[in-house]
């Protein structure tokens, strides 16, 4: 089969490689889409996968073709969405419902081999049956909002908030739909790029502006969010937060990123600072929301792209290009 591979840090390539094959308990999809984060330039930097070469992709979706041969939940020719996540299900974090905290966290397409490829092999545990209606082609979304869902139930969010979200990329966006349905009195979005910015202006935010500054609100936002990963952006949202209220951070960093903080008006206004890891939980609850039209899918993709495309997907992404980017085999 083909599959996209990073081959070292900075070095990606289309190849082929052997088809991959069931264990028991294990389910061969046909990969109808697979979507770049930015996970993926982390892998391309070198930061996350303990081992390359490595097939990437952990958003993909796509028709089961083969079965393992303990596997009943599925059947050949269901579609599913694939939860990359791989918990050991044996370290105290496991033990305790924080699998996403696993000790030897691992996940397909970041720690073992993906979904940018014709074909990927997953546990059935991690496939999720999608309803007929469900364009498989759009459902590589499912894991980036499962993340978004992990994120609101971290937040806890309140009715009546005013939220604040860094960029209006994929993520962004996600965040910003998932705040309608809580609760939020008001959605405001920051983002240096005009045109991603409208795109939230279309989808509905109270106001958007390249800047907290070009917005009136002294006392800051309820609940703060960074879906950037950028440092400036961080250390600003950390000054944005209202008394009593929430930063959450919810972009991926560099491992080198720092910001400041004041302990005493964490203390004093009782700020709360906390973070959102990937997935918990929440996968097939993502789905379900995909399935009842939480998200416009004309909307979220701007690129598709075929698999043989996959190191020029990796630029148009790293250029900050449309917004989520898939690849199609």
């Amino acid at each position: 089969m083909r599959a996209a591979i990073i081959e070292a840090p900075g070095k990606v390539s289309v190849t082929t490689v052997p088809d991959p094959t069931p264990g028991p308990r294990d389910v061969v999809v046909e990969v109808a889409s697979c979507g770049l984060c930015g996970t993926d330039l982390h892998i391309l930097q070198g930061e996350f996968a303990p081992t390359l070469p490595i097939v990437p992709g952990h958003e993909f979706a796509g028709v089961v073709v083969g079965i393992g041969a303990d596997v009943t939940e599925v059947a050949v020719g269901d579609q599913v969405a694939v939860d990359p996540s791989l918990p050991c299900h044996e370290c105290r974090f496991c033990r305790s419902g924080r699998g996403n905290l696993c000790d030897r966290w691992a996940a397909i397409g970041v720690s073992v081999q993906g979904g940018a490829a014709e074909y990927a092999v997953a546990p059935v545990a991690n496939c999720v049956r999608l309803p007929e209606h469900v364009n498989v082609r759009d459902a590589a979304l499912i894991e980036p909002l499962s993340c978004a869902v992990r994120g609101y139930d971290v937040l806890n969010s309140t009715l009546g908030a005013e939220v604040l979200i860094y960029g209006s990329g994929t993520m962004g966006l996600m965040m910003l739909e998932l705040a309608k349905r809580t609760g939020a009195v008001g959605v405001d979005i920051l983002d240096v790029n005009p045109q991603r910015l409208a795109t939230a202006s279309v989808l509905g935010c109270s106001r958007a502006a390249s800047s907290a500054d070009e917005l009136d609100r002294p006392g800051g936002w309820d609940v703060v969010i960074d879906a950037t990963g950028n440092g400036g952006a961080i250390q600003d949202g950390l000054g944005r937060v209202a008394k009593g209220g929430t930063y959450l951070q919810f972009g991926v960093a560099d491992y080198a990123t720092t910001a400041v903080i004041e302990p005493y008006r964490i203390y004093n206004q009782e700020i709360t600072i906390t973070g959102s890891m990937a997935v918990l939980h929440s996968f097939e609850r993502a789905a379900a929301l995909f399935a009842s039209g939480v998200l416009d899918p004309a909307v979220f993709i701007s690129d598709r792209l075929p698999l043989e495309q996959y190191p020029q997907a990796i630029e148009r992404f790293q250029a900050g290009v449309g917004r989520k980017i898939v690849v199609e085999p």
